[in-house]
């Protein structure tokens, strides 16, 4: 069957996030004229002789061989993602921690350095210093936007500038311009992980940023019922990741694929009632006697309200905040007295979840560690899912007041 891959852009006008997050990357007419891409549950592509097997190799043909490198529903995903984001290529891997270890992996030998700015997600820092750190790559850590010291640890091994945005759970928003003019001006590229973003709320491939980041698990599945990773950007830098991908096999199953395309097509429709529910629940926090501070970019108290403004359509649902006079069993308290979020990490689903990091996250650390990664016991954080918005804002009322 010849694939037409359908053309949305041939009048020079970019569609919308909804009509790219459904049709995008798709053919017009699929196998068996179903509506939707099929399930391919094959670990091996057959060739019809020896002579097409000669052809696929010299040839380059677009078609699979075998699982480990690719699957005709994952080239849609992948397709459908790099659209999203402005790019021209996507690699889907089995999770996001796996799409950052395939990305540093791919780029990176003995001797090199990457940066980070240091509230970047934990496992990934962990990954460079504990596990990177055994091949010879060294990696810096400097505080969060600020430019001048990240600009100052760039030596000639420099390799890789990373940062989240926002960030996680702080939710700081980075200055996309100097970020990539600091990586430009040395030589250096550079990566965002956009997981709390999405493309929705922010592009920074559009920024000039090398790389961009996301644990597909969260917003753009949207559902809390798989792991995925992508890694977007153009197709010459991505080819050593994919290629390695092959190799390491950090593939993700063909029914994970199905449902990550199938949460995709609501992809804007969950992300314009994140953004709504995110900023309502910001802002009624931020009015509530119990609550100490609030860090959410939507909010003019936020460091970055004005870059976010600038770089972002929406803040998203994640909203970190911390209880006035609370220790960390009168915050547990909190978390324990609500009725509609769920306890548990991750966020992006339909379902809303609520978490303390000093437990969820953070809790074999020290105290003094935890100061470090800016983790007091009287945080939380909750990630908004698609319930009414009044009714969050009414359970997470009643759940400080009766915690008095």
């Amino acid at each position: 069957m010849k694939t037409t891959i359908v053309d949305l852009e041939s009048d020079r006008t970019r569609p919308g996030i909804s009509t790219l997050a459904v049709h995008g990357g798709e053919s017009r007419q699929k196998a068996g004229d179903a509506i939707t891409d099929a399930i391919y549950c094959a670990s091996t592509f057959t060739f019809e002789n020896t002579d097409a097997v000669i052809r696929f190799i010299e040839e380059k043909q677009p078609r699979e061989e075998y699982g480990r490198y690719g699957n005709p529903s994952e080239r849609v995903v992948e397709r459908k993602l790099a659209a999203l984001d402005c790019g021209q290529e996507a690699v889907l891997f089995s999770s996001g921690m796996a799409a950052i270890v395939g990305l540093l992996m791919a780029k990176l030998n003995a001797g090199d350095e990457i940066i980070f700015f240091d509230e970047c997600y934990h496992r990934s820092r962990e990954f460079c210093s504990k596990h990177l750190s055994r091949f010879g790559v060294v990696t810096r850590q400097v505080p969060t936007n600020n430019y001048e010291a990240m600009e100052s640890a760039i030596n000639n091994r420099t390799k890789l500038l990373v940062s989240e945005s926002p960030t996680n759970p702080h939710l700081s928003v980075v200055d996309l311009e100097q970020f990539v003019t600091i990586g430009q001006k040395h030589g250096v590229e550079t990566l965002i992980d956009a997981t709390i973003a999405t493309p929705h709320n922010i592009q920074p491939l559009t920024a000039g940023v090398d790389y961009v980041l996301h644990s597909a698990t969260k917003y753009q599945a949207g559902h809390n019922d798989l792991l995925a990773g992508v890694i977007v950007g153009s197709k010459e830098k991505l080819a050593p990741v994919r290629n390695l991908r092959g190799i390491m096999g950090a593939v993700n199953s063909p029914h994970n694929v199905y449902l990550l395309a199938r949460g995709l097509k609501t992809f804007e429709l969950r992300m314009q009632r994140h953004n709504e529910t995110g900023q309502a629940v910001a802002e009624f926090l931020e009015a509530n006697s119990r609550v100490e501070r609030v860090l959410y970019p939507g909010l003019a108290s936020h460091p970055n309200h004005e870059i976010a403004n600038q770089t972002m359509r929406g803040f998203g649902g994640v909203v970190t905040f911390l209880i006035k006079d609370a220790d960390w069993r009168a915050t547990a308290d909190v978390v324990d007295a609500v009725k509609l979020p769920r306890i548990g990490p991750s966020m992006g689903g339909v379902e809303s979840l609520i978490e303390q990091p000093l437990i969820m996250s953070y809790y074999e650390c020290t105290p003094e560690e935890r100061e470090t990664f800016g983790i007091p016991d009287n945080m939380i954080r909750i990630a908004c899912g698609i319930e009414n918005t009044d009714d969050l804002i009414a359970d997470l009322e009643q759940a400080l007041a009766t915690t008095v």
